[in-house]
């Protein structure tokens, strides 16, 4: 880039920045909804980024004994020891390989459920997602549809998979935990 092509760039982003400020703020959560567009069992699924806590590539997950194939084991997350439990398995899916990503859900008791790939973050206008309050079955952890690049993806709920593991392991909730 020539000193000219320099100068005019910066300009040209000063003023952007510049005009950022007389635009009216934005309200990010209620005009778009944030999602990750992943995959579990080779489906296509997303994810609300506001009811995870984090994302976490190739953690170590500690194999438990026991007779639910859907936990996967435990893994450290903060000095806190943290179910893991296979999104695909979970869903119904055959798990043909160990799965790389975790996402941590939000609230408690603490969860993070494994998936096989991420195709990234997508942002959503919220009026574009078809919401579903309630699975068809109550055990259902699919809520509504979001259109994305190559197609509509199904929402997985953390709260409702969080449910359904309690109902998988027989926990009852404390009534200080979140559903």
């Amino acid at each position: 880039m020539s000193p000219n092509e320099v100068a005019e760039r910066l300009a040209g982003l000063r003023e952007e920045f510049d005009r950022s400020f007389a635009e009216p703020a934005r309200r990010h959560d209620v005009e778009y909804a944030e999602l990750l567009a992943v995959r579990a069992g080779g489906r296509p699924y997303a994810l609300r980024l506001s009811q995870a806590s984090g994302l976490h590539p190739d953690r170590p997950v500690t194999p438990l004994p026991g007779p639910q194939a859907a936990l996967l084991g435990v893994a450290g997350f903060g000095g806190a020891i943290v179910p893991v439990y296979d999104l695909a398995a979970l869903l119904g899916h055959a798990v043909p390989e160990r799965p790389r990503w975790l996402v941590l859900a939000s609230g408690a008791p603490p969860l993070a459920l494994a998936f096989h790939e991420l195709d990234g973050h997508v942002r959503v206008p919220a009026t574009d997602i078809v919401e579903e309050t309630a699975g068809r079955d109550g055990s259902d952890i699919l809520r509504g549809m979001a259109p994305i690049a190559g197609g509509s993806r199904p929402i997985v709920d953390l709260p409702a998979a969080r449910a359904a593991v309690h109902q998988l392991t027989g926990h009852k909730p404390d009534v200080h935990e979140e559903q």
